[in-house]
Parts: structure tokens; sequence; C-alpha cells
């Protein structure tokens, strides 16, 4: 089977397929920059496909098996396009090579001296748009690939000229499998895409090959206060940095103040005081962030100054606990939290915070997480004052388990199931209350929830 390498020479043509994807219009431009002559398509134009046309990358909208020319030298395919997408079915008729999105990404790592790879169960987006805060506050002109979007570079991604690259890496079907990191970070590891992976054990085994991708003189970053972590590593034949509030971490956080939403705390780096860090984010999970984020800027050699500054200017990213506005003197929130351990930091981090009742409005994610996690869902979402439960999003499922959200409604005092948006945001118009927080909550569209409310409020 052919490498990507064999394709990233200057004047060979490339066609993406869902090209103005998170990930895939960066590679785009990081493709073209290479000197390669890149096309692709998308399903319907965005503000993505525009900026890839203003460059000169002509972009088909819609999938069509004529799209694909003879002389177009590789295909690259987003991770939603399956083998029966006619572009697909025409590259291989054509004997074309298909390569995946994360193989491309691969290859191109391999012409940085730094590949910082953010791999964990939870936390990666958050923890990336940190380490991109950082290494622009220290000048090294990052190529960044993130989940989300960062206000800071008002994208999900940059194609800097520097020599260090950072890319968000989810191990969902092994993707982060296909990557040469130099610097592998792993935040925390819970049973998770169980649809891919057998059990617990086996999400485990792909985050230990991913620790030993890093080449010896590299380093992995692991969450020293994270059982699974530490497991999943014990024993291998790599450099092993550690992070937490643990006194055993490499690099731990001490002396912790929380005012209200701001966190200060210094960071010691082998006891050593490193650096003293305020954080506008809340919650003790976003210190771990910070701290990994930190640990791997230690392990690169960058200057406390910029850790520091870097980390001061961060507010969070696109869908992480994010300010959308109020609504009858309400604060309306915005998570991506889609798993019971992201919804147990989102709630740890806000109950401190002093509203008068917590609003929780989730949209499970996928039929198979609800059935696999469905009991420590319904422990975290007994939490709140008031739960709000919208019909499960399938994302790429079919519902074969015959599960829905109402089940968990039924095991959850406080709570109601409410079949459409329309229904359950007329049942917030009549809930919501001065003092109270709203949290909108999933990794689907249950962020327009909150939008609506906020869109009526600024139009009266």
């Amino acid at each position: 089977m052919s490498s990507f390498d064999d394709y990233l020479i200057p004047g060979k043509r490339g066609y993406l397929i869902g090209i103005g994807g998170v990930s895939m219009s960066p590679l785009a431009e990081v493709l073209q920059d290479e000197g390669l002559v890149i096309t692709g398509s998308d399903m319907q134009r965005s503000e993505k496909v525009s900026h890839l046309e203003s460059r000169g990358i002509w972009v088909n909208i819609g999938h069509r098996s004529e799209n694909i020319l003879p002389e177009i030298d590789f295909v690259v395919r987003t991770a939603a396009v399956r083998d029966d997408n006619p572009e697909i079915q025409a590259a291989r008729a054509l004997g074309i090579p298909v390569f995946e999105r994360t193989q491309a990404w691969g290859s191109l790592m391999k012409g940085y001296k730094n590949a910082l790879c953010i791999a964990g169960t939870h936390g990666k987006t958050t923890t990336t748009s940190m380490c991109t805060h950082i290494l622009m506050a220290a000048e090294k002109d990052p190529t960044v690939m993130i989940g989300g979007t960062l206000p800071l570079l008002n994208a999900g991604h940059r194609v800097g000229k520097g020599d260090t690259i950072v890319l968000e890496s989810c191990e969902y079907y092994d993707s982060f499998l296909s990557f040469y990191p130099t610097v592998a970070v792993i935040l925390d590891i819970e049973a998770d895409h169980l649809d891919y992976f057998h059990d617990l054990e086996a999400v485990k085994a792909s985050f230990r090959k991913f620790a030993q991708l890093v080449p010896s003189e590299g380093t992995a970053i692991a969450n020293r206060d994270d059982a699974n972590t530490m497991e999943a590593l014990a024993g291998i034949d790599r450099s092993i940095v550690t992070f937490g509030l643990s006194p055993e971490a490499d690099v731990q956080a001490v002396n912790i103040i929380s005012r209200g939403a701001k966190t200060e705390f210094d960071v010691l780096d082998h006891g050593k005081l490193f650096a003293h860090l305020h954080l506008q984010v809340p919650g003790l999970h976003n210190i771990k962030n910070a701290l990994a984020a930190a640990a791997a800027a230690i392990t690169l050699g960058i200057s406390a100054t910029a850790v520091t500054y870097g980390l001061a200017g961060f507010q969070g990213a696109n869908r992480r606990f994010e300010f959308k506005g109020k609504y009858n003197g309400a604060d309306i929130y915005d998570d991506y939290a889609h798993h019971p351990g992201e919804l147990k930091a989102l709630l740890d981090a806000v109950e401190p915070l002093g509203y008068k009742r917590v609003i929780l409005v989730f949209q499970p994610h996928t039929f198979s997480r609800t059935q696999a996690l469905f009991d420590d869902f319904v422990q975290q979402l007994k939490r709140p004052d008031l739960t709000y439960l919208a019909e499960i999003y399938a994302a790429r499922e079919k519902n074969t388990l015959g599960i829905s959200s109402e089940d968990l409604a039924k095991q959850i005092p406080n709570s109601l199931f409410f079949p459409s948006f329309e229904e359950l945001e007329t049942a917030l118009r009549w809930t919501v209350a001065p003092g109270d927080v709203v949290l909108t909550v999933g990794a689907g569209d249950v962020y327009k929830i909150g939008e609506d409310l906020v869109r009526e409020t600024a139009q009266e």
C-alpha cells in the first residue's frame, strides 16, 4: 500500500472530499503551501469554502463521480465519507489511492521539528487551545489544528511558518495512531466510543500505542492523577513527564485560589516554582488542562513568561463553557460535554459559582454511548436543580437499540423530556428566572436553544 509521504511532492494533484471540514480546510491550505495542486468538494457552501476559493482552490459543491478526473494523483477523505460515496467509488475505479485525513496530517507533521499532539477522553480542545495561546505568546508562529473555534484565531486552525505544529488528536477509530508526535499529551482515559472499542481496556491499549509513537528522544506527558492513564503507560520505554495535583506529579499545581470563575495558582516543575498562573475559566479540570499545557511548554523549552501571558489571555474555546448571553436575568452558557465524566467536570465547576438554580438542558450524543454509559449519565443528570432532556442526537448512528432520552428522564427526579426543541424552549421561557444559570450541553445542535433565547432578549 502506498504511503502519503510519496505524494508530498510539489506539483502533485490532490482532491479532498469534505474540504470545508474543520480539519480538512487547514489541511488543504498546508498542502497548497507545500506546492501541491489542491481541489476538492463539500456538500454545501460555507465561510471555509469561500476562504479556500479565495486562495485559488477549486471546490465542487456536492459529491459526484464526474468530479474525479484521471489526472488526480490522490484523494483524501474526511471521516464522515464512507466507501459508498460516489467520489470514493470513482477514485477506486480509476486506481487513484484514497487516504484518510489523519494519514495526511501524520505525514505533514514529519516536516516539523516539534509535533505536539493533545489526546485524552476529555479536555482535548481546551488544552490544544491553551497550548496555542502559549505558542503564540512565545512567537513560535505555530501551525494549529483544533476541534473547535478559538477566538484568538477566529477559527479552529492556523497555518504558520514556524517549526512547531499542535494538533488535537482523537482516539476514535484509532485515528491518532496515524500521527508522528514528538510530544504526546494524554489528559485522561475513560470508557468512550464503545461502538468502536470493545471496552475500557481496549481504549487504554490504544492510548498506550499512541504514547509509544513518540521517538526515543521524544516525551509523553501524562495525567498523574488519572489511574487509567498511568496504568496504560506503565512500563513503556519512553520519557514520561507527569502533571497533576498529586505531590508525585512532575508538574504540579499548588496554592490554588478560586474567585468565582477565576483561578490562580503556582506551577511547580520538579518541586521548583516555574510560574504563577491566572486562569479566566473555572473548574479543577481546567487547572489540570493548564498544567498539561504548561508541562508541554516546559518540554518544548518555552519560557514561564510566555506560559503566564498565554494562559492569562485564554478565555475559553467555542462551546467550552461559552457564555452566550442573558435571558430573563439568567446567564446562558453552552458546553460540548457529551460524556458523564465531562458532565461531572462541568457541574463541579458551575456549582460553586453561587447561582440560585442550575438548569441543565442536555442532548445525549449517539444511541450507543447513551446505552453503554446510561447509569453514569443518570448519576450526573440528577445533580442540577432542573434537567431538561432533548432527544438523543443520532450523529452517525441509527437507533437500532430502541433507546430514548425519555428513558433517562424516568430515572431522574426534577427532569422532563421534550420531543422537540420548540417544546423545550417554551418550557424554559416559563421557567427561567433571574439568578439562574442555564447550561445547554451536548455535542449535537443543542446550542441553538440557548442562542434562540438570547436572540429573543436582543430583539426586545
